[in-house]
């Protein structure tokens, strides 16, 4: 069994004790990854000699200097620029480019005295829910290598589920930290819109990305986001809000909370495994004192055509910096300019990123600007009008992550009901800003579940308190796939 088995509180004891050193703990890390990547692929590039020589350092610096995640290995989604370290987003468009400087999250692990290890794969400029639209390799599930670590933040997850690292950063637009982390049997965390800078981070669409963590457990969850969160003044979109140390919330009690479970997230295209999960989840929490009620989201339905039009707009605009000539790939075949655009953009994008960007152009052509991209952000408003409304009487909503387990790699019979039922659990969250959490509540043919309590605006400490609540009461976090064990 791997060192990061262990909680991020444990591995600081062995720190301080000296029975262990920061050294140790990344080339731990590389040797686990040397292990098991060939079989998961979750990274795309590795670092291994400047975290080597970084460990060094830091094996040097006091003790009473030290905070709780001090030391502690962590992989980067490579959409999240890296100093001297290839970045990629997973595509074509940006193969070998390299940074010349580090995205605000990354400077703040670096300031907790982290070591990061490398860059994990990614659906490309994390576009897709499999990990299997990256332009290089398709990442695998560590409990199941036939199926799909989800997406797009499907590398992070994977690595944390494989015991590659014990900490992982991601992105979420749509779902993208707490699909795959249900997928994985890990913890994913998308905060409050603006509560973690997203300066440094290569955007899908700007007013939905946000970056948070993906660890094994809930506490060393909150101790990461504690670390990232924060305004950041290069960052007109993050908040000044005070950032909490969400450990603190961590108490375990949660007696007359009261607990919303919208009807329409356990309705068609939920498997029935799914909702047994859930409610049996439910009675854990009621167990523990909160209150559970059926409430309603009425505009849940209409949050998946909002999402898209809205998301594929915002795509279509950001990505149209990358023409050949600025930005990007250039085509080494064109006669002229316009084929030196048409060309670079289609050698350097994929086919998911291609059919997004035309959604997204099409939305916003003058034809159908006010019919289609002016109403979707009408609907988004009342969506979040819905949580609000919600939020104003309960202090948690509660349902599933995913509406079934991992699909298998290559799988095209998914039914219509289904990816429905997969979008709309996560893409509210996206449209409305507020902050959710996967935490695993079960396993169906060996493959893990997700539970996702979604709390209100800048109260992620409420819905870490709930998630921590429900994962002491139960051992499905304790679990780990064969692939540890070498099996």
């Amino acid at each position: 069994m791997t060192l990061f088995s262990k909680t991020a509180a444990e591995l600081q004891s062995l720190l301080h004790n000296k029975e262990v050193s920061v050294k140790d703990l990344t080339e731990e890390s590389f040797a686990r990854i040397a292990k098991t990547d060939d079989d998961v692929q979750a990274f795309l590039a590795l670092d291994e000699k400047q975290a080597l020589q970084r460990a060094e350092q830091l094996d040097k610096e006091p003790m009473d200097g030290r905070g709780p995640l001090f030391g502690l290995p962590i992989g980067i989604k490579d959409n999240i620029v890296t100093k001297g370290l290839e970045t990629t987003a997973a595509s074509r468009m940006l193969e070998n480019f390299v940074p010349v400087f580090d995205a605000t999250v990354v400077e703040k692990i670096n300031n907790a005295g982290m070591v990061s290890v490398g860059k994990l794969n990614l659906d490309e400029f994390a576009m897709g829910s499999t990990t299997e639209s990256s332009a290089f390799r398709t990442t695998r599930n560590p409990w199941n290598l036939d199926h799909v670590p989800g997406g797009s933040s499907g590398g992070s997850a994977a690595a944390v589920a494989a015991g590659e690292v014990p900490f992982a950063l991601g992105t979420d637009t749509g779902g993208s930290i707490r699909q795959p982390a249900a997928f994985c049997g890990v913890v994913g965390m998308k905060p409050t819109y603006g509560r973690v800078s997203r300066l440094g981070v290569i955007p899908m669409a700007a007013s939905l990305d946000q970056v948070g963590p993906i660890t094994r457990n809930v506490t060393d969850n909150a101790l990461l986001l504690s670390a990232i969160a924060g305004v950041d003044p290069k960052d007109s979109s993050s908040s000044a809000k005070e950032v909490l140390d969400y450990q603190k919330h961590l108490t375990g009690d949660i007696k007359g909370m009261k607990i919303g479970v919208p009807k329409e997230y356990l309705g068609e295209g939920v498997a029935e495994e799914t909702k047994n999960a859930v409610q049996e989840a439910l009675k854990v929490l009621e167990s523990l004192g909160a209150e559970v009620e059926e409430v309603s989201l009425p505009h849940a339905t209409y949050a998946l055509p909002t999402y898209y039009f809205i998301c594929a707009s915002e795509a279509s605009s950001g990505l149209a910096r990358y023409d050949g000539i600025r930005y990007g790939h250039r085509t080494e075949h064109a006669q002229n300019l316009d084929e030196l655009y048409r060309k670079s953009r289609a050698e350097g994008f994929g086919e998911e990123v291609k059919k997004r960007i035309l959604l997204g152009t099409y939305t916003l052509s003058a034809a159908h600007y006010e019919s289609v991209y002016k109403k979707a952000q009408k609907v988004r408003r009342l969506v979040a009008q819905d949580f609000a409304n919600v939020f104003a009487k309960y202090d948690v909503i509660i349902g599933p992550t995913a509406p079934t387990t991992a699909y298998k790699i290559g799988d095209t019979s998914i039914d219509i009901a289904t990816k429905n039922a997969s979008d709309l659990l996560t893409t509210s969250v996206n449209l409305a800003g507020v902050p959710a959490i996967s935490v695993p509540c079960g396993f169906s043919n060996g493959l893990p579940l997700g539970l996702q309590v979604i709390g209100n605006h800048f109260d992620e400490a409420t819905v870490y308190k709930v998630a921590h609540a429900y994962e002491q009461a139960t051992e499905f976090h304790t679990r780990t796939p064969a692939i540890w064990e070498g099996k």
